[in-house]
């Protein structure tokens, strides 16, 4: 291995370790609330099971247009503009209000995500009480992701790393005294959940935005130097950068969302089996994500020093280092998946499906991986339109149009194969795997045409 290859995997793991401890504490929340929830009632567990998915449906698409300040930061570190990142972290200030009343009135007017749900009363009213909670959590959750975009383009992320430990350590107690009741607090249920996310997310907003205010690290960023107003150039910036990823985003998320609906009319035994895979892939899924965070910041602030071979090499590296971990975990998968099945459920039938999914999750994985690093990769270069626009063909169009029918129909002649269709479960994770595989071979063949050409483009002008 090449010094300079050596010095790129040390410092994506530099950065992408405590992105990824921040990233798994966030993953407990869910995990906590899915728990507790169960063991106080079975329409709370539901209710917290349907307004979660809607929640993190609508939350992480306004986030992800707030992760427009990390390309933006990045570069401009790079370019050793610092003071000019607390105007950035400003104008984004001002998107983020903008962002958090549209997040409180769809929270607060859930009927459309309702209608395709269709709970049964006694859950739709506890979904409704948790929404109504958790609008007002919204914006402290919005104002932290846009302390987490800052932190991470200027490579401070350890004191999100802190604050996400801190935040989980509150949860869990909280969780127990507002879900069963306790110190005086009466019984909430799901409600409960969504309260002790509210306090935290809250707790957590004013931790971070006074480290940013005392702590020496951050003073030469000037957030707090002086107020502005928005401006529409720099709103036109976020919001360009922004939407598009959100977007990319979103279509990930509800891929699995309508994936899961789907597989919910082919029984019992076929939704637990998925469930288990999809919790399975989504574990798997943070380690790439740290990578695709830490590649995308270091390519950033490589094209804001115009050091272009840098960027892209430290892209290339990225998705080397992305594949070959992705290729070792699914083979350990793919190795342990009854075993693995077996910690999920002691249903004989459920756990022979899921160890069949999971097997295939671990070869998802691989495409999965390279897919999230180049995405973050062309980030860094503030490319977010074709990325959107290979997921949307890959992971919708083919990934789940897909699995409609190979799962549920025979429209798809496998016969020649001698394969009866259609497959159920299985057919939508077979399509899932060859839609990612589609979006990540565009992705990455845009990233090296993108990355040589910004490039030649630099040495030309030179």
């Amino acid at each position: 291995m090449r010094h300079g290859t050596r010095k790129l995997v040390r410092d994506i793991y530099d950065l992408a370790w405590p992105v990824l401890a921040a990233q798994l504490a966030v993953m407990a929340f869910a995990v906590i609330d899915t728990l507790m929830a169960g063991h106080f009632g079975t329409d709370d567990l539901a209710a917290v099971g349907i307004a979660a998915s809607i929640y993190f449906s609508v939350f992480v698409a306004l986030m992800g247009v707030l992760l427009a300040v990390t390309p933006i930061g990045a570069q401009l570190l790079g370019a050793g503009h610092v003071v000019a990142i607390g105007e950035a972290v400003r104008q984004a200030g001002w998107l983020t209000l903008a962002l958090s009343a549209l997040s409180i009135a769809i929270f607060a007017w859930p009927e459309p995500f309702l209608a395709l749900s269709q709970p049964a009363p006694a859950v739709e009213t506890k979904v409704r009480d948790y929404l109504a909670i958790a609008a007002w959590g919204a914006p402290a959750a919005l104002g932290f992701r846009l302390f987490s975009s800052y932190t991470t383009a200027v490579s401070l992320p350890r004191v999100m790393m802190v604050l996400n430990l801190i935040g989980l350590g509150i949860k869990v107690p909280l969780n127990v005294v507002l879900i069963f009741g306790h110190l005086g607090a009466p019984p909430m249920g799901a409600a409960g959940c969504a309260l002790a996310t509210t306090i935290v997310n809250w707790l957590l907003c004013v931790l971070a935005w006074a480290w940013c205010g005392l702590a020496p690290s951050h003073r030469r960023f000037a957030v707090f130097a002086r107020g502005s107003w928005p401006r529409w150039r720099d709103q036109k910036e976020l919001l360009v950068l922004g939407v598009p990823i959100g977007l990319t985003i979103l279509v990930d998320v509800t891929a699995f969302t309508f994936m899961a609906l789907f597989v919910a009319r082919l029984g019992a035994v076929n939704s637990a089996a998925h469930q288990i895979a999809a919790n399975v892939a989504a574990l798997m899924y943070m380690l790439p994500l740290s990578l695709g965070t830490a590649v995308s910041v270091l390519v950033g602030q490589a094209i804001g020093a115009r050091a272009l071979t840098v960027a892209r090499e430290t892209g290339i590296t990225g998705l080397g280092l992305a594949l070959a971990l992705a290729i070792g975990a699914g083979a350990v998968l793919a190795s342990s998946a009854s075993g693995a099945a077996a910690l999920y459920s002691n249903d004989a039938a459920v756990r022979a499906l899921a160890a069949m999914l999971l097997s295939i999750v671990g070869v998802y994985h691989a495409f999965d991986a390279v897919l999230v690093v180049a995405v973050s990769a062309l980030r860094g270069y503030k490319r977010t339109v074709v990325p959107f626009v290979c997921n949307a063909v890959g992971l919708w169009g083919v990934g789940l149009a897909g699995g409609y029918a190979l799962g549920l129909t025979s429209a798809i002649d496998l016969r020649w194969m001698g394969v009866a269709t259609p497959l159920g479960t299985p057919g939508f994770w077979v399509a899932a795997v060859a839609g990612t595989c589609i979006a990540a071979t565009g992705i990455v063949g845009y990233f090296l045409a993108i990355s040589a050409l910004e490039r030649s483009r630099y040495a030309s002008a030179r």
